[in-house]
């Protein structure tokens, strides 16, 4: 058995927090059940081994090791109250009052990307035959590039669209074979995936109306997390909203949003 000791706990710790602004250090635990095998494998003796090989920035390494550390979980229609919200209040306004009939998305920390697909199939119903008129292509990004390639090849089970309606199955979905399913190109070419470190400088064009940012801000610390905050606020177009997950909250003075609803903020 490979033990990871106090000082290469804190060497593993340290670089994902400086270089990706992840806080593991509640999770000790972890670190040591999902890399042992990756370990073994390499044929290292020591965790100090695997951290020195780290360190040499080797981008395959690094993604490895993201990957193991990072938990991602979602589903289609996850928190659908922000979808709700997407439907009777984002729509409706951009509907009446964009006149360039260009609305742009990011779903930051996206995983396998049923977040964004989400979002697509929402604005597809509400603009119905009109759809062609509008410019909603969405910016999914994500630090897991294992992540992102199940979301740019997906493939569902029947479980994985519980949630999802019969007719949106019929509409948005094509049948692989008889247990699994995937999207149509009218959904899947809405989507720009990209991996992306949320500490990086965002160079945009034009400033987002909607930012996604839902459970993930669960794995920074306070002052990351509201460096985060800011940054999001910065890159929206004025009345444009931030949704954070619903265990989620940004506390009054943290930054400049204006709180709406739970887990739902608006740049004033």
């Amino acid at each position: 058995m490979i033990y990871l000791t106090d000082s290469e706990f804190n060497d593993i710790t340290t670089f994902m927090k400086t270089n990706y602004g992840i806080d593991l250090l509640k999770k000790r635990q972890l670190i040591e059940s999902r890399m042992y095998a990756v370990l073994l494998k390499k044929g290292f003796k020591s965790f100090a081994e695997y951290i020195d090989l780290i360190k040499t920035k080797d981008e395959k390494e690094i993604s490895q090791l993201i990957n193991k550390l990072t938990t991602n979980h979602t589903y289609f229609l996850r928190e659908i109250h922000h979808f709700d919200f997407m439907k009777n209040v984002i729509l409706p306004f951009h509907e009446k009052n964009n006149k360039d009939k260009d609305i742009r998305i990011w779903s930051a920390g996206c995983s396998t990307g049923e977040e964004a697909y989400t979002a697509v199939m929402v604005m597809h119903e509400y603009f119905g035959l009109k759809r062609n008129q509008w410019d909603y292509r969405i910016l999914a990004t994500d630090i897991s590039s294992r992540v992102l390639e199940s979301a740019k090849n997906p493939v569902y089970t029947v479980d994985n669209l519980k949630d999802i309606s019969a007719d949106w199955i019929k509409k948005y979905f094509v049948k692989k074979d008889s247990d699994t399913y995937t999207l149509r190109d009218e959904v899947t070419g809405q989507v720009i995936f990209k991996t992306f470190n949320l500490l990086d400088k965002m160079i945009v064009k034009k400033p987002f109306d909607l930012i996604f940012c839902r459970n993930v801000m669960i794995y920074f610390d306070y002052e990351t997390k509201k460096q985060l905050v800011n940054k999001f606020f910065d890159l929206l177009n004025p009345g444009g909203y931030l949704f954070i997950g619903h265990s989620e909250t940004i506390k009054n003075g943290e930054s400049k949003f204006k709180y709406i609803q739970p887990s739902i903020y608006q740049k004033g």
